[in-house]
């Protein structure tokens, strides 16, 4: 019998003074470094990804409240994998072992298929390439629904950001967006649209500053966006090195956390980066119609594809 490493089958890619690692499982960023500095929170080849760091969420990312959601008239129940919140928590393909397509010095394609089953009755090939170019990591992916009926749809990234030595509490974030989704605190439940205004301490980063002790779980969206549509949040250490990702008008939305977790200072992984996730849609986008505002789902047609993509750098 063959060993195999924990994260699956590893990919390297290497261009541009950058270094990707990729694992199988979950197409997941594994780490990102660039002239040696890790640019996000890394984990080794035979590990278990801890959670969800790094992974690729399809064929929804952030939660869907209860497991449950209405499409085509039909209700449906996911299967739980948020058991603590009571949630169906980004997507199927997290710990699917992907195949790896293609892969050279610069460049890498993996591919998996979401199977219809109870909850998701619907067939989705999902297709994502890493490149390294000179402005860094840019990941692509893009979903096509094989299936004989419309099926919902939203993806994003999942990797947790690294300025540079020191804390998190001491590291500047700049995030160019005007509202907040307010959620309830034991569940993250959305319950509607605000301006970061509205608690400016610890949800407006438009102008740059000090992240410090807020906790934030969150999703943002009006992003202020530059000349080519493109929007992008940066965080810096105090030594000035940092790290950015950016992306297109395909993600109108982004997941902010402050990678807080339940058992506190101590516990490894606590603090210990910035989760930025680009969506295409909103938490609970597959329950959309409760909602008064554009949570962004996306429904492919028979047949029909959909791409987005991102891009980290170094700062």
């Amino acid at each position: 019998m063959t060993d195999v490493a924990l994260s699956g089958s590893p990919v390297v890619l290497r261009a541009h003074g950058y270094e990707a690692a990729i694992a199988s499982v979950g197409a997941s960023l594994r780490s990102l470094q660039h002239e040696g500095r890790d640019l996000v929170v890394p984990f080794a080849t035979d590990e278990l990804r801890p959670n969800y760091r790094g992974t690729t969420l399809a064929p929804w990312p952030n939660r869907v409240v209860d497991g449950t959601h209405r499409f085509g008239g039909e209700e449906l129940q996911l299967a739980l994998t948020e058991p603590d919140r009571g949630h169906a928590l980004h997507g199927l393909l997290s710990w699917t072992d992907w195949d790896i397509v293609d892969a050279t010095d610069d460049e890498a394609t993996l591919t998996a298929t979401v199977p219809a089953q109870a909850g998701y009755p619907w067939w989705v090939e999902v297709r994502t390439t890493f490149r390294l170019g000179a402005d860094g990591l840019t990941q692509t992916v893009r979903a096509t629904n094989l299936s004989a009926a419309p099926a919902p749809w939203g993806t994003g990234p999942h990797p947790y950001l690294v300025a540079g030595d020191g804390a998190l509490d001491e590291w500047t974030l700049a995030l160019p967006a005007d509202t907040v989704l307010e959620a309830t605190p034991d569940r993250l439940v959305p319950t509607g649209l605000a301006s970061v205004a509205s608690d400016a301490d610890r949800f407006d980063f438009r102008e740059p500053r000090v992240l410090g002790a807020v906790e934030i779980d969150h999703a943002y969206t009006d992003l202020v966006r530059d000349a080519d549509g493109r929007a992008t949040v940066v965080v810096t250490s105090p030594a000035g090195t940092g790290v950015q990702i950016s992306w297109d008008g395909e993600c109108p939305w982004v997941q902010i956390h402050t990678a807080d977790l339940p058992a506190g200072p101590g516990t490894p992984g606590h603090r210990a980066g910035l989760a930025v996730e680009p969506m295409t849609c909103a938490p609970d986008a597959l329950n959309a119609d409760r909602y008064d505002y554009d949570a962004g789902l996306i429904v492919l047609a028979p047949g029909a594809s959909h791409e987005a993509g991102w891009t980290i750098s170094a700062r």
